[in-house]
């Protein structure tokens, strides 16, 4: 039999990230972005953990896979190519699916909670 346990996060709004690296698809110089990988699939096509990510505006794809992700801090809106923009505040939860294309222009320092599942 396999041992399957869970994996967990104390405080996501706290939890210490990883080195902050420049966002690559930043539309704002200096923009950076962290994280902090709480699991992934033995498969790696599923993953969880905290991301961050300093004001600024940058591009976005879901290609290959969905993300779910869970607003922790912060402040932006979320603009979608090809419908509505969404307010990005705490307690928002967004779902993004396989081939969204979009921008997220960020206000105040955002962080959230993400799942992907690679498709």
């Amino acid at each position: 039999m396999i041992a399957i346990t869970a994996a967990h996060l104390e405080d996501a709004a706290g939890v210490e990230l990883t080195d902050w690296q420049p966002k690559p698809t930043t539309l704002t110089p200096g923009q950076q972005e962290a994280t902090a990988e709480l699991w992934e699939s033995p498969d790696g096509k599923v993953s969880t953990g905290v991301w961050a990510c300093t004001a600024g505006i940058f591009t976005s794809v879901r290609e290959g896979f969905c993300e779910t992700c869970y607003i922790l801090s912060g402040e932006g809106t979320l603009h979608s190519d090809d419908g509505p923009s969404v307010p990005l505040r705490p307690g928002v939860v967004i779902a993004l699916p396989d081939g969204w294309r979009g921008r997220w222009e960020i206000v105040e320092t955002l962080r959230k909670v993400y799942a992907i599942a690679k498709t």
